[in-house]
């Protein structure tokens, strides 16, 4: 299976992919962490690199970094909204959470212009960010193209790779632009550069990248990298991958697709036709339904349940119970989900006003 950070297939098979690429089940490693955030306890998180060295951080008060890079090719959706619920786990016990706005990375790889990437980055990105939580005194918010520290670290770890090794992991064609082939080891510097300091000496500590399964091209190279720069003493990054939101109507997520995911931004009539028009695990009929029962496990609406808004396990397991029993139907299941989404989207307006101001002395380097 070809898997790339541009290119993701509409079905993705977890476990297969996972052995094909080395990723481990990250259920034996967790401990007492499955406990502390529901996408470890409902296996949203499935797989790991290395994670065993933030569990030892977590649970013996140990410095650790996190890295988790933005890509503002569009608007915020409730499939981005996972990373942030993410982070907001990890500043728990670190203040180095690392945020790097791949702008390079738009400009090459999707022709951006540097002006929309920003403008992206502060009203849906950052804005949103800390409006959901998240606090800004512990994060490290940058664009690539103006982080001088991470734009060095590039220019010295590009040497540690070749075109060979970048076409095998990424498929790079002939057609392909040179920038797009160095946004990878841009990345590899967004991850590493937290074991550095301003003047690029060592301070090796363990660093964690959560990401979806299609970003592992981009964490495999920077391990390799990592082993291979000797003289920066790096520690080789850890991930996690968490499964990928479905989209409303089925298949991929998308922000290019706007019948496919509820906006952070959307008003209420949106959510309503976006929701009640959803892909379901309900039988054809209301009678084979009570029949039958519904399968919770195909419906999109009930993944919104699991991923967002229902945190307390035995309520959600009460709702899965009745939709499998056929007592809960697919509109009294749906009509849930408005109203959750609808008072979650307006108390999230609410904080976004005060939050674009720390966005915008973020992005100026005033904050």
């Amino acid at each position: 299976m070809e898997l790339t950070p541009w290119e993701t297939p509409a079905v993705i098979d977890y476990k297969k992919t996972m052995e094909q690429f080395g990723v481990k089940p990250i259920v034996d490693v967790l401990g007492d962490l499955k406990e502390e955030h529901h996408f470890f306890r409902r296996n949203i998180i499935l797989g790991h690199r290395d994670f065993e060295r933030i569990v030892d951080a977590i649970k013996n008060n140990k410095e650790f970094a996190v890295v988790s890079g933005m890509m503002p090719s569009g608007k915020m959706h409730f499939g981005h909204k996972m990373v942030v619920d993410l982070l907001k786990f990890y500043q728990k016990y670190t203040d180095n959470i690392n945020i790097p706005i791949a702008d390079l990375e738009a400009y090459w790889a999707r022709n951006m212009s540097f002006e929309t990437t920003k403008e992206l980055a502060l009203n849906e990105y950052i804005t949103n960010y800390i409006a959901l939580g998240l606090d800004p005194e512990k994060i490290n918010v940058y664009l690539q193209s103006k982080y001088q520290k991470v734009k060095d670290l590039a220019l010295i770890l590009s040497k540690r790779t070749n075109w060979s090794e970048m076409k095998a992991i990424y498929g790079f064609k002939g057609e392909t632009n040179i920038g797009h082939v160095f946004a990878p080891i841009v990345q590899v510097a967004d991850i590493l550069h937290p074991q550095l300091d301003e003047n690029l000496s060592p301070e090796p500590k363990p660093v964690v990248v959560p990401v979806g399964i299609d970003q592992d091209p981009h964490i495999r190279l920077t391990r390799d990298i990592a082993n291979r720069a000797k003289e920066f003493k790096f520690i080789p990054p850890s991930s996690t991958y968490h499964r990928f939101m479905t989209g409303l109507l089925g298949g991929k997520m998308s922000s290019s697709k706007p019948e496919t995911a509820i906006f952070l931004t959307d008003d209420e009539k949106t959510v309503k036709k976006k929701i009640f028009s959803a892909k379901t695990g309900g039988r054809e009929t209301l009678e084979e339904h009570k029949k039958y029962g519904g399968v919770p496990e195909e419906c999109v609406v009930y993944e919104l349940f699991l991923y967002h808004l229902i945190l307390d396990d035995k309520e959600l397991a009460e709702i899965y119970q009745k939709c499998r029993s056929g007592e809960l139907t697919c509109g009294k299941c749906k009509k849930m989900a408005y109203e959750r989404v609808v008072e979650f989207l307006k108390d999230l307006k609410e904080k976004r006003e005060q939050a674009k101001e720390i966005a915008v002395k973020i992005l100026e380097g005033k904050y």
